[in-house]
């Protein structure tokens, strides 16, 4: 299973239930990334999309703890142990898309984590797990620094050092 996420300076990935940046490049990675496979994420992070609605040409798996929380076109669960029962029904590839607890929840079933790193710190209310002080995790490939106006990133592969 595979994560994707954008972190700043400090791993700081949201505010308020939205974004801290919106930096184009970033959304067409997760969008060529995601697409045709498997998503899973909370529910905040499903209504943080436009309409609230799924994202499209994806399967989307949302966790969470209201065992009457409906979504059309999205299967819904209710802990890691059946989001991870469900995801054996598919062939594509599985992302963990966020928000916070959900990234925390599923990282240990992780393998590769697909990093947007900013080189800046943002107020964030919401947080990744630092990869960079976890002994399990290496970076394993790193794009060349690209620049958005003023705000400085690069791509960032992690994968999990086997043990």
């Amino acid at each position: 299973m595979n994560l994707i996420v954008a972190a700043d300076a400090n791993w700081g990935i949201g505010k308020e239930n939205k974004l801290l940046v919106s930096i184009p490049a970033d959304m067409k990675f997760f969008r060529t990334t995601t697409t045709g496979n498997v998503v899973i994420m909370g529910r905040k992070t499903l209504e943080s999309f436009p309409g609230g609605l799924p994202l499209k040409n994806r399967v989307n798996i949302v966790l969470t703890r209201d065992k009457n929380y409906r979504v059309k076109d999205a299967i819904v669960v209710h802990s890691v142990e059946e989001a991870l029962e469900e995801v054996k029904k598919y062939k594509e590839d599985v992302y963990v898309i966020g928000g916070d607890s959900i990234y925390k929840q599923m990282l240990p079933y992780c393998h590769k984590a697909h990093v947007t790193k900013i080189d800046f710190a943002y107020e964030a209310d919401t947080f990744f797990p630092n990869l960079d002080e976890d002994k399990e995790w290496k970076v394993t490939e790193r794009s060349e620094e690209q620049t958005y106006f003023d705000i400085e990133y690069e791509f960032r592969t992690y994968e999990r050092v086997k043990k």
